[in-house]
């Protein structure tokens, strides 16, 4: 398979750059900056191309020659679609590492192109929602006819720069839960559960986290609630002023945006090695429950193993649109390295 890293120079990218390198891949390293590909294309000794994806024509030019997309080139509410489109045009298969709810469901609703077209989609191939998702569906296996799934996460290590511009940018958006099978709008932090993590007890607060979307393409639970910790401060602060709706303006966006840019860089390797994540999440059906934690490195070490596991997978996937867990099992995120798993157990 020859496939193509876009968006190789970005932080996540060059993260999947070298450690593809490592076990062996030759992806073809691509981008917006020809200069900035070129200068890593050159330390690894990789092709590469820069392309945008504004063009129709450049971007179908630009995927000449390969068989898969990997890509990482955010933010993805405006990157996805392009070049999804563009693979299922081509009959070539994508992954990303979007976590944004109107990603994945855009994505879904090229399911019946893609099959046609004989391209596997898979967007959430990363920390967002490798993890989370297989719980998911390991817990539905536990529980057939559950009708509620609550999945909680702690991330280790803090956010890269693209990240953290795309959680503020989400904050314009208020929350998201899954009621009855249907997305529904709710306030940010608007529900709080107590999580059992591997490291202890966690009251969290629910968030708009991408298996509101996912979660129930593999389940079929019709009832999501997704959670993190959050500062009580950032939840109280949502409820009286409003920062959502601060946050969809402009001026304050802009601003927000600007010091992101500037002040975060992500995690160094260092860093990243000493951090760990957790995951809990939980399937009821009436008075029956079923649960699962797992512990995982850090996301971005756990992203760029799973980028590189997965891209060289896809040609065994039936063709159309998947969740990590429907192209490769409920215990896939198992095969990544430095997964604990506890569970599912009743309870």
């Amino acid at each position: 398979m020859t496939w193509l890293l876009y968006g190789a120079n970005g932080y996540t990218g060059t993260l999947v750059a070298r450690l593809a390198v490592a076990r062996g891949e030759q992806p073809v390293l691509a981008g917006r900056s020809a200069e900035k590909i070129k200068a890593l294309a050159n330390e690894l000794d990789l092709p590469h191309r820069a392309f945008g994806l504004d063009d129709p024509d450049v971007l179908r030019r630009g995927l000449d020659g390969v068989t898969a997309v990997a890509h990482c080139a955010g933010p993805f509410s405006a990157t996805a679609g392009p070049m999804a489109r563009a693979c299922v045009n081509a009959g070539l298969h994508y992954l990303d590492i979007t976590g944004e709810i109107e990603v994945f469901e855009e994505l879904h609703g090229l399911h019946d192109r893609a099959k046609a077209a004989g391209s596997v989609l898979l967007p959430g191939a990363g920390f967002d929602v490798v993890p989370t998702d297989c719980v998911a569906a390991m817990l539905s296996e536990a529980l057939p006819g559950a009708s509620r799934l609550d999945l909680a996460f702690l991330a280790g290590g803090g956010p890269s720069r693209g990240t953290a511009r795309t959680g503020i940018e989400g904050m314009g958006k208020g929350g998201r839960v899954r009621i009855d099978g249907v997305i529904q709008a709710v306030p940010f932090g608007s529900r709080t559960i107590r999580a059992e993590f591997p490291s202890g007890p966690r009251t969290v607060a629910s968030v708009p986290w991408g298996d509101v979307s996912t979660a129930y393409y593999s389940t079929g639970i019709g009832n999501i609630t997704t959670y993190t910790a959050v500062p009580a401060g950032i939840v109280r602060a949502n409820q009286v002023l409003g920062l959502h709706r601060l946050m969809r303006l402009s001026p304050a966006l802009r601003l927000t945006l600007a010091v992101v840019g500037r002040s975060i860089s992500g995690p160094d390797e260092g860093h990243r090695e000493r951090t760990r994540s957790e995951v809990w999440g939980r399937a009821s059906a009436g008075d029956q429950a079923v649960h699962a934690t797992l512990t995982t490195p850090n996301p971005y070490d756990l992203t760029a193993d799973s980028v590189v596991r997965a891209i060289t997978r896809l040609d065994s996937v039936a063709p159309g649109t998947h969740t990590p867990s429907t192209a490769f099992g409920p215990r896939y995120v198992t095969e990544l390295d430095g997964i604990t798993l506890i569970g599912p157990d009743q309870g």
